[in-house]
């Protein structure tokens, strides 16, 4: 079943690229061939569930697709424009940048009250809440870096993104919970169960999103 899975999505990945043959790299034709590649997949499996085989399946997703030249045209002209690239990476190298900043700076400022009441020697428990602050931190860096153009690599699509910051969200928030939990009872079998459930649930969705993943590389580099 997952070697006929693998053929299939070699298959769709294959019929994409062969489209866009030819056109220049950007990231619009990127994010493009991501959601037409998804799209096609979704189709395909939803053929097959009306009892279709793979193959007419797989045609009858394509023809579904319609007439895609247009589409081909204007990714075509973008990747002779250098102007239109250079415009479309700024505004999301901006966006991403101050994702990263506030995601740094609220994380930084869990950890500096964490930090603050811990040294005022309050009760333990009380010093633990504002570490949550630190998750939501790590979640906004995430997301940011993921959907952040690079010289060497496309931004991720923003769909998925926003999974893998919630993968990174759940096992930083099963170490919070596990701590708090900890702290507040005195039992470490409390803690390990309540560190358990979420980060084994975050390992669990950032391993299958890592092996499924499309390949971002610029191949210019």
């Amino acid at each position: 079943m997952t070697k006929t899975k693998n053929q299939l999505d070699q298959k769709v990945k294959s019929y994409v690229d062969d489209l866009f043959s030819g056109v220049g790299e950007s990231q619009q034709l990127f994010e493009l061939k991501e959601e037409l590649t998804t799209n096609l997949k979704e189709k395909i499996a939803d053929y097959q569930k009306g009892g279709m085989q793979e193959e007419e399946a797989f045609k009858e997703a394509v023809i579904s697709m319609g007439d895609l030249s247009g589409l081909v045209a204007d990714m075509r002209e973008i990747g002779q424009d250098k102007a239109k690239q250079s415009v479309y990476s700024t505004m999301t190298a901006r966006i991403s940048t101050a994702g990263l900043v506030s995601g740094i700076v609220l994380a930084l400022f869990g950890i500096m009250v964490t930090a603050m009441l811990y040294f005022m020697d309050l009760p333990l428990v009380s010093v633990t809440g504002p570490a949550i602050l630190i998750v939501l931190g790590g979640i906004i860096i995430t997301y940011s870096l993921l959907t952040r153009e690079t010289r060497k690599r496309f931004a991720m699509n923003k769909v998925r993104a926003i999974f893998y910051a919630l993968a990174i969200g759940l096992i930083l928030f099963g170490i919070f919970a596990g701590v708090t939990s900890g702290v507040a009872t005195g039992e470490m079998f409390i803690a390990i169960s309540s560190l358990m459930v979420f980060f084994l649930a975050g390992v669990g969705l950032y391993l299958g999103l890592l092996f499924t993943g499309a390949d971002r590389r610029k191949k210019s580099i």
